[in-house]
């Protein structure tokens, strides 16, 4: 997890995203819609709009998809952040 997350301006829910996401990726899971679905306390919509907001700052990205609704993230170098 980077501290950077906290400066950006982004929603609580988008910086609750990103740690979970965090978290996911320390435990070695995969970084899928799917399984973060399991985990976040939110509607499945708020977290596609908090994942377009990590997308569109490049926090994170979208490695993969099934076409659905389940999508592969991979956490990006902060340096890369917008």
């Amino acid at each position: 997890m980077n501290q950077k997350i906290f400066q950006m301006g982004l929603s609580t829910e988008t910086v609750s995203l990103y740690l979970l996401c965090c978290g996911l990726a320390d435990s070695g899971a995969t970084l899928s819609t799917k399984n973060l679905l399991e985990i976040w306390n939110a509607s499945p919509e708020a977290m596609n709009a908090s994942f377009l907001e990590l997308e569109d700052r490049g926090i994170v990205l979208k490695i993969i998809s099934d076409g659905k609704a389940n999508h592969i993230y991979k956490l990006t170098d902060a340096d890369d952040w917008k």
